[in-house]
C-alpha cells in the first residue's frame, strides 16, 4: 500500500519544532482506542507513507524501526493526519498478528491509571 500515491498534496509536517522529531499516535481505526505513541522523523514518517505500515524512529537505537517486525503484530496505515499545528501526527491502524501492540503484552500501551481528581468534586467542596 503506498498512502504517498493518494494524496495530490502532503502536507507538511513541522518536524522542527522537536528537534527532527514529531510525536505519532496510533489509534485503532475500528474502536477508536488508543493504542501506543511513537515518534517519528521526516524518514519514518515517508517510510509509513510509503510502505503503509507504522514505522517510528527509535530516540535510543537512532534508527528506524517498523512496530511489529520482529513480533508480527504490525501496524497497518488506514488512515493519517496531522494536527492544526502540523507538528503531531494521528494514524488509525488495522493491528495484524496477535493484536498486541505494548512490549508488555497487552493491546494498548495504556494501561497504568494516574488517579485523578473530579474538578467538579474540588467545586462542590469549597
Amino acid at each position: 500500500m503506498n498512502l504517498m500515491a493518494t494524496t495530490e498534496s502532503q502536507p507538511q509536517i513541522d518536524f522542527e519544532k522537536m528537534r527532527g522529531l514529531a510525536p505519532a499516535i496510533v489509534q485503532d481505526a475500528a474502536s477508536g482506542e488508543v493504542l501506543m505513541l511513537g515518534f517519528m522523523n521526516r524518514e519514518a514518517f515517508e517510510h509509513t507513507l510509503r510502505a503503509g505500515y507504522v514505522t517510528f524512529y527509535s530516540r535510543t537505537r537512532n534508527q528506524l524501526w517498523t512496530k511489529g517486525e520482529t513480533s508480527g503484530n504490525r501496524l497497518k496505515v488506514v488512515s493519517a493526519d496531522t494536527d492544526c499545528d502540523r507538528d503531531t501526527l494521528l494514524f488509525r491502524v488495522e493491528v495484524e498478528g496477535a493484536g498486541v501492540v505494548c512490549h508488555e503484552g497487552t493491546r494498548s500501551c495504556f494501561t497504568k491509571p494516574i488517579p485523578v481528581t473530579n474538578a467538579s468534586t474540588k467545586e462542590s467542596a469549597r
